[in-house]
């Protein structure tokens, strides 16, 4: 008989957190998208790499010119050259 007064205490305040933390969860947005949540850590990592590569892109063709800007900064006449050819 002691131990009913034990645990019908311990038992009300185990269900009162258990509704509490099921009812942070849903305030938190936990259970907003379950369908997606496993392919999200995949697809950023691809948007990531994606991003990466694109930059990687961009930065060349600019390494290209400065390049070409310090070969043809050597002829004055590059300018007139490329004119004249048009």
């Amino acid at each position: 008989m002691l131990s009913i007064f034990l645990l019908i205490p311990l038992s009300l305040m185990l269900f009162v957190v258990a509704i509490w933390a099921v009812r942070y969860a849903v305030k938190s947005n936990q259970f907003e998208d379950l369908d997606n949540a496993s392919q999200r850590i995949i697809l950023d990592d691809r948007q990531e790499r994606r991003q990466t590569m694109q930059a990687h892109e961009r930065a060349a063709p600019a390494q290209q010119k400065d390049k070409t800007a310090a070969t043809d900064g050597n002829n004055d006449n590059s300018e007139i050259d490329k004119n004249s050819e048009i």
